[in-house]
């Protein structure tokens, strides 16, 4: 039997199209294979980016990697927090797992700071 799950994940990178598409590709790419998840079994993805990023909205830069090509996903802009760390794209995948699964959660690329508890 599944149940739903919210996968979390972070990336820091820079404001280039090249590199927001590789590493929002790269954390959507470890958190389905860290969770043994399929794209079947997604319900909807949603973004939030720092207000520094703007060449690329991270839903495109997804779909542009191939991936989640049928699925409903949302990308939105966080509010400006002084002292924030900067250059941050965030993610929450709504999800069906096995219900006695165990979340993992992908923190990366200078992200990880913002929760060393999940962490592994």
């Amino acid at each position: 039997m599944k149940k739903l799950f919210g996968l979390r994940g972070a990336t820091q990178c820079e404001n280039s199209i090249q590199d927001i598409s590789t590493q929002v590709t790269a954390m959507y790419d470890k958190l389905l294979g860290s969770n043994n998840l399929n794209e079947d079994d997604i319900v909807s993805i949603m973004f939030t980016v720092t207000d520094d990023i703007d060449t690329i909205n991270p839903c495109t830069a997804l779909r542009k990697g191939g991936r989640a090509g049928n699925l409903a996903l949302f990308s939105a802009q966080e509010p400006r927090i002084q002292g924030s760390l900067e250059r941050i794209i965030r993610v929450l995948i709504h999800c069906y797992l096995e219900e006695n699964s165990v979340a993992n959660h992908v923190y990366q690329n200078g992200a990880e700071v913002l929760r060393p508890d999940r962490v592994r």
